[in-house]
């Protein structure tokens, strides 16, 4: 465990399986269809390299990037796009994957430019769902774990940039972030 990790709360293994049973539920929920993927970076693109490649339906990929968090521990709320789709969604079946779904703000501002731009349906998958921190009414279709209000990190998720290799997921020790 990294000297800065207070506990680890899921384990590589848990990752895994719940990466497969999400897999899973995208095959079947876009049998014979041709969707596409796309990877809100940096914080889900384990959770997408992982999932994208567990699945049997064919995707296309792509990646967009925004923030409302900058170096800082707590959502600034208000989530702006940093790198855009090179994708046309117009007619498409989306499937957005995202790390952590918090406060919201993010995948509100993501379901309605999507869907602004044409998809056909939106479709959004997190790892971590974190509802106690929840500011706007929505949530993701489909989330592997429901975690706390602790500050956690490892498996994409990061502070300051670090920890997101970490294969496991754990609460980052306080006095690390409060400094």
């Amino acid at each position: 465990m990294h000297k800065d990790i207070q506990s680890i709360v899921i384990t590589e293994d848990e990752i895994k399986q719940k990466v497969k049973a999400a897999a899973e539920w995208l095959d079947k929920r876009f049998a014979g269809k041709d969707p596409v993927a796309i990877s809100v970076l940096k914080g889900s693109v384990m959770f997408f390299c992982d999932l994208v490649r567990a699945m049997q339906t064919p995707v296309q990929i792509d990646f967009m990037t925004l923030s409302s968090y900058g170096s800082g521990s707590v959502s600034t709320g208000v989530p702006k796009i940093v790198m855009d789709l090179s994708t046309n969604v117009a007619g498409r079946d989306v499937i957005l994957v995202e790390d952590i779904v918090d406060s919201g703000n993010s995948l509100v501002r993501m379901r309605d430019l999507l869907v602004g731009r044409g998809a056909a349906s939106f479709t959004a998958v997190t790892m971590f769902d974190k509802p106690s921190r929840r500011q706007v009414d929505i949530k993701a279709d489909y989330s592997c774990f429901e975690v706390g209000d602790e500050f956690i990190v490892g498996y994409g998720l990061d502070y300051a940039q670090r920890y997101r290799t970490l294969p496991y997921v754990g609460i980052l020790k306080r006095e690390i972030y409060e400094k």
